[in-house]
């Protein structure tokens, strides 16, 4: 295996790094004519020969993956080998896999090659093949290759004949006997994945081509350590340019075989991740003046150490704000576009990403192309993982039958990305258990590259074979034990860890503050990127992102475990997404000295000043902007905090104040654009006081108007009448089942104000159980004890529910108190039975289903987007105003979703502004939507679910929380949220005014 590089036959062709324009290179993507066959043991035979009849074939373009265009269905497993699902096939019978139900695909393509690449070598390049593949070129057997995430090369020099048409032919298995060491937990996809071509090389020239970059104790000057492989005896010309293609330093080596050179670099820009600043070398072949063969390559200057228990990236503990990405795409697989990469790339910048784990496996070339010139720390992990295996007695890591494709699958990762700057970690493999294989493949790496370090999982903390601490998904209490022993001396970087799937990663702040106080822990990689899922047709033709289950009748029962993203499968960012770009920002902005106006800029960036971006501030008092100002030069150096004065002003004593700070890109830069905001800070400068302000609204019910009516006659309901509104109570469940103002119906006909409990599942939930050890809350037997009724001093009306709960040996009350005006103040009080075992619920509050035509919210509370208890620190307290419909995010699969937090108020209306008016004697969390909790939830065990299928309800389902349990970030199968976001069994008050609104018209 060589680096990756192309040679080209020109100095301007090698400077454009477009290797489709040499004439050097044949694509081979397109169309071939194609055959699929469901077993093995039914494959052509003889279909490589030139005279084989294919008429009869289909054609397929590669590259392209077989199950996503009809050929076979998509399988995913998380543990456990590709045909565990298939009729409950699980043997592990290494190196044996089935015959039944290994599809196998078969490849014809006549190509002419290029007349002029007589007497040149020919090298067939197939990107990537899922799980192996056959070559036969004009008849006869070329050789086999697996490794399915890495190019086979093949020299088909002897078999082509230059000028007329060849035909090649390639057959490609499901499973192979590789298919034990690539157990990946993701899509099962199967065919040529990645591009393939043919190119030519000179006979004599470079064959192989490394360069290692260091820097000196000072972390100022810079040497290139240069390596050749050369076949034949050549003249070498090394040159260096700069970014702005200016000669910095040139080199002559003469010579065949193994050739060396050092350049020395005076003071070279630096690369790092915040810095990516790329050198271009030009190695070219020259006879005399005549240029035979250049080959570009570009360069950074940067050192990786470990000192002192910590990862050192010039000489700086840099933080790893990392993400684990699988190649895939919604519409084709593991085929990924250069483009569908480049947004990959952006949307890690834009949200403070800055390092990425290439799980699991080698990625596209261009992705590490990408990741140096935009700047991402990269973990370069190979090819293995026989997860199916297990990690004790049966693990192939123990036994030495299989050391060599151990180190095979390491020394081909190595040896293909060794030139990339942005690698700074290489990583061995992932779950495989661990044993005398790893630590050869330790061995081999430690003295093939000794300018980096390895990461290796398995070999946890104990472990020779890894120079980092590693772990998956720890929990807080074993990152801080690991932190605070002293014996524990290695760089401390979660290979894994705040399992994304679904509505999940609340807590996420707690790693992060661990991981900013602790100097050994230094971060790690959120799993994972993006969502699976690929686009599929669901019910009655609606489109979905399908999962396990969705495809055939042989579900591997793993569900929707694939879709862990901060993104979804067309890359909108998930809800969860705005969290971690808010924890892995550079900049935090903190309060000084609040009577002079003065901030506390800190910057975190390890490299770089904040001289790129300006600020831009703005005083909030009860959510409305008072005065805003900018800032455009800030002076603040890497590491360092600055001192700020800000113009705001005075402030008042009974409003609540806010300072809203952002970042802003001054100029586009890499893929990041001009205006995006890089980081942002919401300082409280006086907190609402909610006794005084629900105070003030309590005030304004009215006492005045027409006398409040009570009809008590009518043995079905209890009525209470004001001149303009109607609120009604069903006598068999005590609750409001009219609520009326004017003539504008609050309630939706049919339903009620009701006591809840219960929230839809999300991922974590199911994957805790919680859907089983909570379910005593989803429909709690409420029984109406007495429902009655009082008038008030002040012409209002007390109608009290009295209620035994014996499901949860609960009391409830729930008191209303409704003014002439309509207006009604709500409590709603729990009385637990100390002495009885009850489990937690998911929240305490009530809900309310209105007619749909209320689908305009406005709200003081933290948004834009959906937050949570612990989930929440980057959205700000603001004046929002949103649709209902915008409340509904899809997961992929249905759960709870749009709830907001720290509301003051809320209010729900209609187009015309008619509507309710929520507020609370403390800070309260609502949702609204058109769907009811029912709808989204699947009940006790995952059922199918796609939110694209969940059908709108004609209504809107108003909740009103005294709280909401947080969400889980862990993992995806066991965690809960810390305590203090849990809703623990005990008593509990809810107190909240419905304040009629007619009319509300909104004012800029």
């Amino acid at each position: 295996m060589h680096t990756s590089f192309f040679a080209y036959e020109s100095k301007e062709l090698a400077q454009k790094r477009e290797k489709e324009s040499s004439d050097n290179f044949l694509s081979l993507n397109g169309i071939w004519k194609f055959n699929w066959v469901k077993d093995a043991d039914a494959r052509p035979v003889g279909f490589w020969k030139k005279d084989f009849n294919d008429k009869g074939w289909n054609n397929l373009t590669v590259p392209a993956t077989w199950e996503l265009n009809g050929y076979g269905t998509p399988v995913y497993s998380g543990v456990g080998f590709g045909w565990k699902g298939d009729k409950g096939l699980s043997f592990k019978k290494h190196p044996y896999v089935p015959v039944e139900n290994n599809h196998v695909g078969s490849y014809r393509k006549e190509v002419v090659v290029p007349a002029n690449w007589k007497g040149k070598d020919i090298l067939v390049h197939l990107g990537s093949v899922y799980s192996n593949v056959y070559v036969w070129v004009n008849g006869k057997f070329v050789g086999y290759s697996e490794d399915s995430k890495l190019e086979a090369e093949f020299d088909l020099t002897p078999y082509l004949t230059p000028g007329e048409k060849n035909l090649i032919a390639l057959q490609v298995f499901r499973w192979c006997d590789g298919s034990y060491f690539e157990d990946q937990d993701f899509f099962r996809y199967t065919g040529i994945m990645r591009d393939c071509y043919l190119y030519a090389r000179n006979q004599n020239g470079i064959r192989d081509f490394r360069v290692t970059p260091d820097l000196d104790t000072d972390f100022q000057d810079g040497e290139l350590d240069i390596d050749l492989i050369l076949e034949g005896y050549n003249h070498i010309v090394l040159e260096l340019f700069d970014a702005e293609n200016r000669l910095v330093c040139s080199q002559e080596v003469t010579g065949k075989g193994n050739l060396s050179a050092l350049m020395s670099v005076k003071n070279p820009s630096k690369w790092t991740a915040e810095t990516p600043y790329l050198y271009t070398l030009y190695a070219s072949v020259k006879d005399g003046v005549k240029i035979k063969e250049v080959i570009p390559l570009k360069v950074g200057f940067r050192k990786i150490e470990i000192k002192n228990s910590q990862l050192l990236v010039n000489g700086e503990p840099v933080l790893i704000k990392g993400a684990n990405r699988h190649e895939m795409d919604p519409d084709k697989g593991y085929v990924v576009s250069r483009e569908r990469m480049i947004q990959d790339v952006q949307l890690m910048k834009m949200f403070n990403i800055n390092a990425v784990r290439t799980c699991h496996y080698p990625d596209d070339s261009f992705w590490y192309d990408l990741c140096d010139e935009y700047g991402l720390y990269v973990v370069a992990e190979a090819n293995l993982e026989s997860h199916g295996m297990g990690f004790k007695e049966a693990s192939l890591a123990k036994d030495l039958t299989y050391q060599k494709t151990h180190l095979e699958r390491n020394q081909r990762n190595v040896q293909r990305n060794f030139n990339h700057p942005c690698i700074i970690l290489w990583s061995m493999g992932n779950e495989c258990g661990d044993g005398v294989n790893f630590e050869a493949c330790y061995k081999w790496i430690k003295n093939e590259d000794p300018s980096r370090y390895i990461h290796f999982e398995q070999a946890y903390d104990t472990g020779a074979n890894t120079d980092v601490y590693c772990p998956m998904y720890p929990v807080y209490s074993r990152c801080k034990r690991y932190c605070e022993d002293s014996t524990k001396q290695k760089p401390f970087i979660m290979c894994e860890y705040a399992h994304a799937m679904g509505n999940a990663l609340g807590d996420f702040g707690v790693y992060w503050k661990m991981i900013r106080e602790y100097p050994k822990f230094q971060g790690g990689f959120i799993w994972d990127f993006v969502d699976q899922s690929p686009r599929w047709k669901g019910k009655n033709g609606v489109m979905i992102y399908a999962y396990d289950g969705d495809f055939d009748s042989y579900p591997t029962g793993d569900a929707n475990y694939m879709d862990n993203g901060l993104v979804s499968p067309d890359r909108v960012p998930n809800p969860h997404m705005y969290e971690v770009g808010y924890y892995y920002q550079n900049i935090w902005t903190s309060l000084g000295d609040v009577s002079k106006g003065e901030i506390n800029v800190y910057n975190e960036n390890f490299f770089r000043d904040l001289s790129a971006y300006f600020m831009t501030w703005e005083l909030l008092k009860d959510g409305v902007v008072i005065r805003s100002g900018r800032v455009e030069q800030l002076d603040v150096k890497p590491l360092e905090t600055a001192s700020l004065l800000l113009d705001w002003g005075k402030i008042d004593e009974k409003s609540e104040w806010l300072l809203n700070i952002k970042y802003i890109q001054k100029n586009r830069e890499g893929l990041i654009p001009s205006g995006h905001v890089i980081a942002k800070n919401q300082l409280m400068l006086r907190s609402c006081d909610f006794a005084e302000s629900f105070s003030s609204h309590t005030g304004k019910m009215s006492a005045e108007g027409t006398e409040i009516q009570v009809n008590d006659l009518n043995i079905k309901k209890l009525i209470v009448e004001g001149e303009d509104f109607v609120v009604r109570f069903d006598r068999v469940t005590g609750y409001i089942d009219k609520y009326s103002v004017g003539k504008t119906d609050l309630l939706k006909p049919g339903h009620v104000l009701s006591p809840n409990f219960w929230r839809a599942p999300t991922d974590n939930d199911y994957g805790a159980k919680l859907q089983h050890k909570y379910e005593v809350w989803r429909k709690p037997d409420i029984r109406l004890g007495k429902l009655s009724y009082n008038p008030s001093e002040d012409g209002s009306v007390v109608v009290v529910g009295e209620y035994e709960i014996p499901s949860v040996a609960a009391q409830l009350y729930i008191y209303y108190k409704i003014n002439r005006d309509g207006a009604v103040r709500v409590t709603q009080k729990m009385i637990a039975d100390k002495d009885k075992s009850v489990p937690n619920m998911f929240r305490f509050g009530m809900q309310m289903v209105m007619p749909y035509s209320f689908d305009q919210i406005m709200y003081y509370g933290r948004g834009p987007i959906e937050n949570y208890s612990n989930r929440n620190s980057s959205t700000d307290l603001g004046l929002y105003h949103q649709t209902v419909d915008e409340q509904f995010y899809p997961y992929i699969r249905p759960q709870e979703t749009g709830t907001k937090t720290d509301i003051r108020w809320w209010k729900q209306l209609d187009l015309s502004g008619r509507g309710l008016m929520f507020v609370s004697d403390a800070p309260f969390s609502a949702s609204a939507l058109h769907y009811t909790i029912e709808s989204l939830d699947e009940g006790r065990e995952k059922n199918q679910g796609h939110s694209q299928e969940v059908e709108k309800a004609d209504l809107t389902n108003l909740l009103i929380d005294k709280c909401q349990m947080g969400l889980a970030c862990i993992d995806s199968w066991a965690a809960l949220p810390e305590p203090q976001y849990m809703i623990p069994y005990k008593d509990y008050e809810f107190t909240f005014l419905m304040i009629p609104i007619q009319g509300n018209i909104v004012l800029k």
